[in-house]
């Protein structure tokens, strides 16, 4: 059976199309949680390699930035690239190494410390639950209900401590796979990054041989704009969350508030998921110290808001500028879709998605729109004068 070209221009083709598309996507949606788990045995598989293309692409501007400046004067393309692989490489594990040593003994001893005494903080905090309810009834205000609600948190957060600990120990075999997982990622990456210009330049081929020269230079620039959008915005979080957890460790640390790396590691963690994160980031903050001090909880808290009030007007626009300026009702709508179908990933990557999304809609279907409208209007005066022309020579 052959396709005859002129079917496209038909009413019933495009309903048909229409149909099945609709048909498809009602199919997928009805069996999504089948095919999150195809997906989630497929990804089992090739996990490494997707890893490994993702290291390859974060590390890729650094041994871009060597190419260029340090090692440019090379004239041979081979010798520039070797030791710009060279030293990203050892750029990155150094900087690892220097946030492992600086960051683990301090993370572990701080969670050391808050586990040991869990129970002292608890049964403090309980007893000035108790006093809070006897302020409150003086005054004829029942929050009984506010105090049952914070003791059952607080015995099924005592009681899930030692299940944390041997769930770490019982999970020790998978931790050493993730590791060698990491490490053959990490090799991974750098042979992408040596054969960069050979894996490029297959792609490129193979859109030659598909489409058309012109179509081909639109998908490059497609492209090559998408590229702009995700690494501006990943360089942009990553140095933001970086901003926003030293300037807490040095608020905590002025006050001479406790835990105060890890707890500047959490929010500059979770200040990497965009709206609800630096929510996150406070709540597990305030509840580590309210454990210890309420007074040092509720003065972080205060300080947490002041800190996303200076970052979210100030300190955002400025790192991501008017790259990623799209609507903020569309960033919430991107938060949750990304986050249902893609986890965890979904959410950290929901405003570029929702960034491309939006150049799409705007340089691409708009555009098209737009001109088959305009199409449009030159076939219906075409149309016109053909009958104005019939009209003239019946009168004739």
């Amino acid at each position: 059976m052959f396709f005859d070209k002129k079917w496209k221009n038909q009413n019933w083709f495009q309903y048909a199309v229409a149909l099945c598309i609709a048909i498809l996507f009602y199919t997928i949606i009805n069996n999504i949680d089948g095919i999150q788990d195809c997906f989630s045995v497929l990804y089992g598989f090739i996990s490494p390699v997707v890893l490994g293309v993702i290291i390859a692409y974060l590390l890729n501007p650094v041994m871009s930035f060597y190419e260029r400046t340090i090692f440019s004067r090379l004239k041979q393309q081979s010798f520039r690239r070797s030791f710009s692989l060279i030293l990203t490489v050892i750029t990155f594990l150094l900087f690892f190494s220097v946030l492992l040593i600086a960051l683990i003994p301090q993370i572990v001893s701080s969670l050391t410390t808050l586990f040991a005494n869990v129970d002292e903080y608890s049964n403090t905090l309980q007893m000035l639950l108790e006093k809070l309810k006897e302020t409150a009834a003086k005054f004829k205000l029942d929050i009984s209900s506010f105090t049952a609600f914070s003791d059952n948190f607080l015995s099924t957060f005592k009681s899930s401590i030692p299940n944390g600990f041997n769930s770490i120990v019982n999970t020790s075999v998978n931790i050493g796979s993730g590791i060698l997982n990491a490490v053959i990622s990490f090799i991974l990456a750098i042979y992408f990054l040596a054969d960069k210009e050979h894996l490029i330049g297959g792609w490129s081929n193979l859109l030659g041989l598909l489409v058309s020269d012109k179509h081909k230079r639109d998908w490059v620039d497609f492209w090559t704009r998408c590229n702009t959008i995700l690494l501006r915005y990943i360089g942009g979080d990553l140095l933001d969350a970086l901003i926003v957890g030293v300037v807490n460790w040095i608020f905590m640390l002025a006050f001479g508030m406790p835990y105060a790396v890890l707890i500047s590691l959490i929010v500059g963690v979770t200040n990497l998921a965009p709206t609800f994160g630096p929510i996150v980031g406070a709540v597990i903050g305030g509840f580590i110290l309210v454990l210890v001090n309420p007074w040092s909880a509720l003065w972080f808290l205060i300080f947490t808001i002041v800190l996303q009030t200076c970052d979210g007007y100030i300190i955002k626009p400025k790192l991501f500028g008017n790259t990623l300026g799209i609507a903020s009702v569309w960033i919430l709508v991107s938060i949750i879709v990304f986050g249902r179908v893609f986890g965890i990933v979904g959410v950290l990557l929901a405003i570029p998605f929702a960034a491309i999304i939006d150049f799409i809609y705007r340089e691409f279907f708009l555009v098209w729109l737009k001109r088959k409208k305009d199409v449009g209007e030159f076939d219906d005066n075409e149309d016109d004068i053909a009958k104005d022309e019939n009209v003239n020579k019946k009168n004739s």
